[in-house]
């Protein structure tokens, strides 16, 4: 047995002819096609109708009938559902020992969502979409795009660029009526259109999102490491100055310098403010560790591990430089050595004598 199924999945046929569903029947059916033209000649829904009328009517060379059934006009899964309780309605109420099958009938692709509920049910011989000749996939193109749009990340992807260059021109005619050059305003657009690609291209806004809910985490479950990264960035740009700075003041006083003594005079005056940075984002890191019991005595390492790297770069820049001799250069590199060696000797004893922690998974 084949039976026409009709879906008006945002139930038009209710909201507007008042017509209780499911509607089993060539004369019912046809009582509510009629009524729905009569309420809404321009709504699609009795186009669908009128086509399950068809079709019924057409086929004489075995047993068929023709029903509709409707969702909810909030569609999604609580019409989806209500129209998987029609379908199992009808198929409670015909009486037939053959097989039944489906052809359903719909206006467009946004009724057609509905096919696996039905296919759960019975099987689906073929679908027939009928719209208006005049508005060919008119409905199918709107629901797309509606469907695309409502995707976050696809409409992060295209609204938010089409946004900015809509910005361009009201934005350029602000700037002149302010006084500000309108090549400037463009070029800053186009500089923030450019980065916001860059960063959906590269995929950076992950990594942003990821470190934004790290430290909001931190913030709020009372992490020193966040203070002392914060701490640790600022002594690190004022290494970078500081290193500049050195490295202009031996040009004035030497005049031209070569590669190895422009990197020296950089590391001599960089690389105190470098190693505070360093020291002061391992201790968070372990104070955070020890508050949180995951504490290793081999942890302590770090902060001395800094010292003694940036005790041998300042002694190799330095004697480059010829600022210091070659005696203070072998202190500062036996210096470094024997700091790195005892430290990692020390705690690994301690480790050893404490008890031990499983490492989290």
């Amino acid at each position: 047995m084949l039976l026409v199924l009709c879906v008006d999945l945002d139930d038009d046929l209710g909201r507007k002819a008042g017509v209780e569903t499911p509607v089993v029947g060539r004369d019912a059916v046809e009582r509510a096609a009629v009524a729905l033209a009569t309420a809404d000649p321009e709504d699609s829904d009795s186009n669908v109708l009128f086509e399950g009328l068809h079709i019924h009517d057409d086929i004489t060379d075995e047993r068929i009938e023709v029903a509709a059934v409707t969702g909810v006009e909030s569609g999604g899964v609580a019409a989806n559902r209500r129209v998987g309780e029609e379908v199992d309605t009808i198929l409670a109420g015909l009486v037939t020992g053959e097989d039944v099958r489906a052809l359903v009938v719909t206006d467009g692709a946004q009724d057609e969502s509905v096919l696996p509920v039905i296919r759960s049910r019975l099987p689906v011989d073929g679908v027939r979409r009928v719209v208006v000749r005049q508005a060919q996939n008119l409905e199918s193109i709107y629901y797309t795009m509606k469907q695309v749009l409502d995707d976050p990340e696809t409409r992060g992807t295209i609204l938010v660029p089409l946004g900015i260059l809509l910005l361009i021109y009201p934005l350029v005619e602000l700037a002149g009526r302010l006084g500000v050059p309108g090549t400037a305003v463009i070029g800053v657009i186009s500089a923030l259109l450019g980065l916001y690609v860059l960063f959906r291209g590269l995929g950076l806004e992950r990594a942003v999102d990821e470190s934004v809910a790290r430290a909001r985490s931190g913030l709020y479950a009372g992490r020193v490491m966040l203070i002392t990264s914060v701490v640790a960035l600022a002594l690190f740009v004022i290494g970078g100055v500081s290193g500049v700075r050195t490295l202009d003041a031996a040009q004035a006083g030497a005049g031209a310098l070569t590669p190895v003594d422009t990197a020296a005079a950089f590391v001599v005056g960089a690389v105190p403010w470098i190693a505070a940075a360093g020291v002061t984002s391992s201790v968070g890191r372990i104070t955070d560790t020890y508050l949180a019991e995951r504490f290793r005595w081999r942890y302590l390492n770090a902060p001395f591990y800094v010292l003694a790297i940036a005790a041998v770069l300042h002694g190799v820049g330095a004697y480059l430089l010829g600022d210091v001799g070659l005696s203070y250069m072998a202190v500062a590199l036996t210096a470094g050595t024997l700091l790195g060696l005892v430290s990692t000797l020390a705690f690994a004893i301690a480790e050893s004598r404490s008890p031990s922690v499983p490492e989290p998974a």
